[in-house]
């Protein structure tokens, strides 16, 4: 298992996605469908449990984009209540803050006393990922986090986010490492010429 130390002192900025490399996706998007569930027992009077254990299932056989189709399916909502679901998947207020994962969070901590600089480069939705970023418990990291939304620019592997990135904190690319659980960001470190570690390297 990697540490901080492991990593060449050279780095000075440190570059991680947001999705399964900071926290695990579901602990966001399955909090979202417990509010879902609760929003249709409230209206229709259907018991919310094995509608928010029906999302859990398909999304973990399925996967993210099957959700709705499945409820809708088996429960026979109605088509109207798409756009709230998806409402919701970008603006929920969640019960619970979104844990980092430990040893990423140590993993930070160690960046920022070393007092070299973090950034979030995220694909996806940028209201939804910015939702996501204000309901994590960050344990004061948030103030030396920069972030960016990669679909403001052009989706990774693209490289615009990270040029930019390097331009506005005139880093060089060999200064720079990124921090990512895909191959999308594996080709987008590989097409920006900067080093790539995958985060289950660390956890």
């Amino acid at each position: 298992m990697k540490k901080y130390t492991d990593i060449d002192s050279r780095k000075k900025a440190f570059v991680f996605e947001l999705d399964n490399v900071l926290f695990p996706a579901k602990d966001y998007l399955f909090q979202v469908y417990y509010l879902f569930a609760g929003f249709i027992e409230y209206l229709e009077v259907w018991d919310a449990k094995p509608m928010t254990d029906l999302m859990v299932d398909t999304y973990i056989k399925h996967g993210e984009d099957a959700v709705f189709n499945a409820v809708q399916g088996k429960f026979g909502i109605d088509e109207k209540y798409r756009a709230n679901f998806e409402n919701l998947l970008l603006t929920a207020k969640l019960p619970l803050k979104l844990l980092l994962y430990q040893n990423v969070l140590n993993l930070m901590q160690d960046i920022v006393v070393d007092r070299k600089q973090l950034f979030i480069v995220t694909n996806g939705n940028p209201v939804q990922q910015l939702n996501k970023i204000k309901q994590t418990e960050w344990h004061g990291l948030e103030a030396y986090l920069t972030c960016y939304f990669a679909q403001e620019t052009k989706p990774k592997p693209e490289p615009d986010s990270i040029d930019q990135l390097l331009i506005e904190h005139n880093l060089q690319r060999k200064e720079v490492i990124m921090i990512g659980n895909s191959e999308v960001d594996e080709l987008c470190a590989s097409a920006c010429g900067v080093d790539y570690v995958n985060v289950t390297e660390f956890l």
